[in-house]
């Protein structure tokens, strides 16, 4: 028969388990479009002088403060800080919102620089950072989803030292997708 504690610990690799499986697939799925992109850059209208817009540098630096925060809010609900971890877990919304925000940012300036995924105006470059860059999104508002998740069951006192598997994956998944965003950022920016 097993003990209480050895039921929580094998439920907490489940979980893990799962959360990684989902993740090696969501790396799959981005390394095979990102792997198309390399094979389209020999298409003669592919875009060479193409610059990634701005706004994405700041969503870079948005979404890697976010990883920091979220991180600091596991280490405060390890040591019972309540106020601390109700303040960091906010800090993380606020700033996932703020890189969802400067996305939209990035697609307003490749609109005003003329840069449009379809149409008689439409480059085979631009549909793939689209593509790319809406699939992170997507991914992302699961991420923020999970937030909320993680947030309300904070408020609902559900964490402290010895349970806290909840935020341990929330901080997982978003760690996930802040690597993701660096290397579509520095595959992007770098590969032309």
């Amino acid at each position: 028969m097993m003990t209480i504690e050895e039921h929580k610990a094998r439920t907490s690799r489940s979980y893990k388990l799962l959360l990684i499986f989902a993740m090696i697939s969501m790396t799959m799925m981005f390394a095979g479009l990102t792997s198309a992109l390399v094979v389209s850059k020999s298409r003669p209208d592919w875009l060479t002088n193409f610059q990634l817009p701005s706004a994405f540098t700041y969503s870079l630096i948005t979404i890697l403060l976010c990883s920091v925060t979220f991180h600091l809010a596991k280490r405060a609900i390890k040591k019972d800080d309540r106020k601390g971890t109700t303040t960091f877990l906010l800090t993380t919304l606020v700033l996932g919102f703020t890189f969802v925000f400067f996305q939209l940012q990035g697609f307003g300036q490749l609109f005003e620089n003329h840069l449009y995924p379809v149409g008689g105006s439409g480059s085979i470059t631009i549909s793939f950072l689209y593509v790319l860059v809406y699939l992170h999104l997507a991914h992302l508002s699961g991420g923020i989803i999970s937030l909320l998740i993680i947030i309300y069951n904070h408020f609902k006192q559900k964490y402290n030292s010895t349970q806290f598997l909840g935020i341990e994956l929330g901080a997982m998944y978003w760690h996930f997708l802040d690597f993701l965003w660096v290397y579509l950022f520095l595959f992007l920016y770098f590969f032309k």
